[in-house]
C-alpha cells in the first residue's frame, strides 16, 4: 500500500525542504512504499496523505489540534536513521 506523506514546516523553506530531501533519500534506501510532499502547514487543510513530518516542536502543536494524520516530528534534518527508524514505526 502507498503511503502519503507531507513535510512541512511553519514557512515551507529552509528546513523542511532539507528534511524533504533527506526523508525522499530514506525511502528510496530502503524502498519504503511513501509518496513526499512539501509544503508550508497552510497546505495541511487541503492534505489527503496519512503522515505528516516535520520537525518535533511544530508536531507537537499538531498533536494539540488532532489532525487524522500521522505526526512524526523530527530532532534533527540531517539524521537519517532518526528518519528511518520514525518512519518505521508508522508504516510498518
Amino acid at each position: 500500500m502507498m503511503h502519503k506523506a507531507l513535510v512541512a514546516c511553519r514557512a515551507g523553506v529552509g528546513s523542511s525542504l532539507m528534511l524533504k530531501i533527506k526523508v525522499e533519500e530514506v525511502v528510496r534506501e530502503n524502498n519504503f512504499q511513501l509518496e513526499v510532499e512539501h509544503s508550508s502547514l497552510d497546505g495541511l487543510p487541503g492534505f489527503t496523505g496519512d503522515i505528516v513530518i516535520t520537525l518535533v516542536d511544530v508536531a507537537e502543536e499538531l498533536a494539540e489540534k488532532h489532525i487524522p494524520q500521522k505526526i512524526i516530528g523530527i530532532n534533527s534534518v540531517v539524521d537519517k536513521e532518526e528518519i528511518k527508524a520514525k518512519l518505521e514505526s508508522v508504516l510498518f
